[in-house]
């Protein structure tokens, strides 16, 4: 065994023995996603370095307790980045909480989710066992795919040790336009113009003005650019406004409450529901701001087809997911089978687990 992991081996045997919980934690810049767990804290960030990373490859494998800005720096000084564009929320999160959270930026409806870049893990479940899935490489996965799991899991399954992520190369170049147009134009355009063979890499929607960003190959982006139209905005001012967006350091998005996120086909039209709108994955993904009951918020997003969670909540609860009774009985086995004693982050992602 690897002598940086006796120590989190050793505490997972104890809290095992002594019945009580663990706190996994890296971080700290999503205390606020999920309910706040009891235990011991768990502090990853002792298990910090870039283990393996090859440019060529397209491939990092770092530990878990390492920080994003340490590998950011890294994969920009080869012209690399994560194209999930994870979160910070205004501080320095580990690469294992960036998986265990699961969340991606403005350009998860172009580039995919987050989870679609992992490519191996090694965890410590909640019996110290360690175990190894998936690998390094992008040609290495067949079948189910365990590693996968850890995106989204907050810890619930177990500690992450490392994790294999692929990277992708920097867009030649980026501009962003804007256009003056009502919610529902906006959501119409997003889903029209994803149709056409144009570089879009984030949309957003907020209080009458849509945003539109391209990447890709400068000839490219200059012909989505002349098509569209719009008003460009100044570099500066575009990586304020994603970079708002992807922190939740825009006006909307900052901790007020009650904050709901609504995930929906991205064609759903306008839910009847009274509150402020921010849109964003080309109308699949909305923040709505209501002091609507919440069953009238099920309601309205299931009718699409669609699900809710309440993000923030008045009395400072955080999110968590509600799952039907078939979901959560495969949930309730994959916790039992990882960590039967339900020691680590009980209760973090869904209730009673």
């Amino acid at each position: 065994m690897d002598e940086l992991l006796v120590p989190y081996c050793e505490a997972i045997r104890e809290a095992v023995s002594a019945g009580t919980a663990l706190r996994i934690r890296g971080g700290g810049t999503k205390d606020f996603l999920g309910r706040h767990p009891d235990g011991a804290v768990l502090d990853m960030r002792p298990l910090a370095g870039i283990v393996d990373y090859e440019p060529t490859e397209l491939v990092v494998t770092a530990r878990g307790g390492t920080s994003l800005a340490a590998v950011e720096r890294e994969l920009t000084a080869q012209g690399q980045f994560f194209a999930f564009e994870p979160p910070r929320f205004g501080g320095d999160p580990t690469i294992g909480g960036m998986v265990a959270a699961g969340l991606s930026g403005p350009r998860r409806a172009s580039s995919g989710a987050l989870r679609d870049y992992v490519l191996g893990a090694t965890v410590v479940d909640g019996t110290s066992r360690v175990l190894r899935f998936g690998g390094s490489v992008m040609k290495n996965v067949a079948g189910f795919d365990v590693s996968r799991l850890m995106a989204g899991s907050c810890g619930i399954l177990g500690v992450i040790v490392d994790v294999s992520l692929r990277v992708m190369p920097r867009p030649e170049v980026e501009h962003t336009l804007t256009f003056d147009l009502g919610a529902a134009e906006a959501i119409a355009a997003f889903n029209r113009w994803s149709r056409l063979p144009f570089p879009l890499s984030g949309t957003t929607w907020f209080d009458g003005r849509a945003s539109v960003r391209l990447s890709g190959a400068e000839a490219a982006v200059r012909t989505a650019c002349r098509t569209l139209g719009g008003t460009a905005l100044g570099c500066d001012e575009a990586r304020a406004h994603w970079t708002s967006v992807r922190d939740h350091t825009h006006v909307f998005l900052a901790p007020r409450v009650p904050l709901w996120r609504l995930s929906v086909p991205s064609t759903a039209p306008t839910l009847p529901l009274s509150g402020s709108l921010l849109i964003e994955w080309n109308g699949a993904l909305r923040w709505l701001r209501s002091d609507a009951p919440a069953q009238d918020v099920h309601a309205a997003v299931r009718a699409v087809g669609g699900s809710a969670s309440l993000w923030h909540a008045a009395d400072d609860a955080g999110a968590t997911i509600a799952l039907d009774p078939t979901s959560l009985a495969i949930h309730r086995r994959l916790k039992q089978s990882f960590d039967p004693s339900g020691i680590l982050n009980p209760g973090r992602l869904i209730d009673g687990l």
